[in-house]
């Protein structure tokens, strides 16, 4: 049996595929954001020689840099051709749609909004939900036609 996803990037069918998959992506959930924090810092200062050169203007970007960050990591990352972000790879899992299509970088900006959005109304319930889904599908995953593989 192959936990990878074919090369049509389709869901596998097999149960052992989704096996500690939760466990996984919290973990990845981890590295990703120490990640992004660590990318904030030359983006940062980046951000600070643009704002000189545009006299000031670039400073209005300081309080929504890290969703910037964020948004082209996982944007870049997910849509890329691992479909997995860099702590999904080190965790042995990937992102794959049930329709059997690759992520791109607009769906994985979309899956990123909404579970920043669902997390902050029903954080609770964000990962309850993978305990009672087939495939340990998370809210956002259910509404997006996604899930989390695993790789190995």
């Amino acid at each position: 049996m192959s936990l990878n996803p074919s090369p049509l990037y389709a869901a596998p069918d097999d149960w052992r595929a989704y096996s500690g998959v939760l466990s996984r992506r919290v973990f990845a959930f981890i590295v990703d954001y120490i990640i992004v924090a660590l990318l904030c810092i030359p983006a940062a200062v980046l951000l600070f020689f643009v704002s000189i050169l545009t006299f000031g203007l670039g400073f209005v970007l300081y309080p929504v840099l890290f969703i910037l960050v964020a948004g082209l990591y996982f944007g870049w990352t997910l849509g890329g051709p691992y479909q997995a972000s860099l702590g999904m790879r080190a965790m042995g899992i990937t992102m794959v749609r049930v329709d059997s299509r690759r992520m791109d970088f607009l769906m994985a900006i979309v899956h990123l909004a909404l579970f920043w959005i669902l997390n902050s109304v029903l954080t609770p319930l964000i990962l309850l939900a993978g305990l009672f889904t087939d495939r340990s599908r998370l809210i956002h995953d259910l509404l997006l036609g996604t899930v989390i593989a695993r790789t190995a």
